[in-house]
């Protein structure tokens, strides 16, 4: 099903499994582009946000994710389980940001959803990371949950298929080289991007 160009119709969608996400994280994080992020909220309503921003995050060889060189710490135990778990952290102290892992366990890496569009919202509602997670009313108890409706919180895949481009990843000015590296992926010239 194809989309008008900044549109959100849903039909015939399905949840993703958490098998989905053990892949190879560069194509889960430009396959995830399109694919809508679900949340059910504490009044039963479910909200359908189409995800248009991700940045994927490579693990130990990546100076730019949590685990380069295999660090280990309280926080990032999850990155090393299965794909299909979200991993939620603080960022400044205030903002949560979502991210999702992916590969088999002991491979460490994930994906960071940037942003989205929800229908009947302003395009700049989620328009950032942590403008997604205020927005959807995600916190740190989703830390660790499998990417299930079970959890509240899950990835639908209707069949949209946005024009993706990919772009270096943003605010990781610490990574050296990595931070060069094209790994934002992006659905073009969409009005909820966090950044063109």
């Amino acid at each position: 099903m194809q989309t008008e160009p900044f549109g959100l119709p849903v039909q015939d969608s399905r949840v993703l499994v958490p098998e989905w996400f053990q892949r190879d994280t560069t194509e889960v994080a430009k396959e995830l582009v399109g694919c809508l992020l679900c949340r059910q909220l504490e009044t039963g309503e479910i909200v359908r946000a189409r995800i248009t921003e991700t940045e994927a995050y490579l693990g130990i060889a990546d100076a730019a994710c949590h685990t380069f060189g295999g660090r280990k710490t309280p926080r990032t135990q999850v990155m090393y389980g299965d794909g299909g778990h979200f991993y939620v952290y603080q960022t400044y102290g205030m903002h949560f940001l979502l991210n999702v892992i992916t590969q088999p366990a002991g491979v460490p890496e994930g994906v960071l959803l940037r942003a989205a569009m929800a229908e009947g919202q302003p395009a700049r509602w989620l328009a950032g990371p942590a403008l997604l997670t205020r927005g959807l009313c995600v916190d740190k108890s989703f830390y660790g949950k499998r990417v299930s409706p079970e959890s509240a919180l899950w990835i639908e895949q209707d069949g949209c298929t946005p024009p993706v481009i990919a772009r270096p990843r943003i605010g990781i000015d610490y990574a050296g080289e990595a931070r060069e590296w094209p790994l934002r992926f992006c659905w073009e010239k969409h009005p909820s991007l966090s950044r063109p």
